[in-house]
């Protein structure tokens, strides 16, 4: 764990304990090391490996580790998590919760994908395995479930506002 950028109520060891949790409870093998740092860095590792040059709130930077590969006694790393903080605090200001559960919200969600979860391509199958290990492990709404929310408010407003000038054009 490298906090970089200091989270209130939450550390080192706090975020390893997650982990542990987290990483039990999704069935992901081996160890996950997590990075929170700032934008500006998560912006350059998401120019440099997937081509966006755009901060995120999360990366997921998954290994393939074979058995020959594994040290003897150690465990095999499962892959690594890079947060932005100033995106968590901003994430946890606007939905009422403390910086350090959207921290947990999104190493969650980064665990996910290290466990070879694709929210864009597998049906829900993400969406419902976060919503009940968010509710396990005591979180407030997942990464997905927001996103879902928002996507799903936009539509309604939409509706509401063709139905709107229908009507205006109508009377």
């Amino acid at each position: 764990m490298i906090l970089q950028k200091k989270i209130e109520g939450l550390s080192e060891a706090a975020l390893e304990r997650f982990v542990v949790r987290a990483r039990r409870a999704s069935g992901l093998p081996g160890t996950v090391n997590v990075l929170v740092t700032g934008s500006a860095a998560v912006r350059s590792l998401n120019r440099q490996f997937r081509g966006k040059n755009k901060p995120t709130d999360v990366l997921s930077f998954a290994t393939i580790a074979s058995s020959e590969a594994k040290p003897r006694g150690r465990a095999t790393l499962a892959g690594e998590i890079a947060i932005s903080a100033d995106i968590a605090a901003q994430n946890a200001l606007r939905l009422g919760h403390s910086p350090a559960q959207e921290i947990k919200v999104l190493t969650l969600h980064g665990i996910l994908h290290l466990a070879g979860f694709d929210h864009e391509r597998d049906n829900g199958e993400m969406a419902r395995k976060e919503a009940r290990l968010r509710r396990t492990l005591r979180l407030p709404a997942s990464l997905i479930e927001r996103t879902q929310s928002k996507r799903a408010q936009s539509r309604e407003a939409g509706l509401q506002g063709g139905t709107r000038r229908l009507a205006r054009r109508q009377a």
